[in-house]
């Protein structure tokens, strides 16, 4: 969206939804493995990465039926903010305090401002799915205080 490039980008998931063949893992083991790896401090985008890369589970969603996600709320391990807006908000504190003793740094002034606009994008989509408290805004402040940097 705020770069120069053309048509979609990214990895592409397997044609069908069933289960691979090669998987020797049932739904037990993989949702040990989950809450195992949750328990050591790992999020839901490394613990996904971790079966893929160690275990050798390409889709945890097609294998288990539940996504890692689904997995950690129904043993309560998931966290209370969304990992992918906690991650913007951890780039826009780190930006700011960046530009409090580089006044000077316009380009990064940019990619501030691109990384708020995502910020409010995703929080309008959370508070309309309910993810996220209805009367839930972005201020720089409070995502200062939240991420504790």
């Amino acid at each position: 969206m705020h770069s120069r490039k053309k048509g979609k980008s990214g990895s592409k998931h397997p044609f069908g939804r069933k289960a691979p063949e090669f998987v020797k893992y049932t739904k037990e083991e993989i949702s040990d493995l989950v809450v195992k790896l949750a328990k050591e401090g790992k999020n839901a985008s490394q613990i996904g990465l971790m079966l893929r890369d160690q275990f050798g589970i390409p889709s945890v969603k097609a294998t288990h039926g539940n996504s890692i996600l689904q997995i950690l709320k129904e043993n309560k391990l998931a966290d209370a903010w969304p990992e992918d807006l906690m991650n913007l908000l951890k780039k826009a504190v780190r930006l700011r305090k960046h530009l409090d003793g580089n006044k000077q740094d316009i380009h990064n002034r940019r990619v501030l401002r691109l990384v708020e606009s995502k910020i409010r994008r995703l929080a309008a989509y959370y508070r309309k799915t309910g993810v996220v408290a209805k009367d839930w805004y972005y201020k720089a402040e409070e995502a200062a205080l939240l991420i504790k940097e």
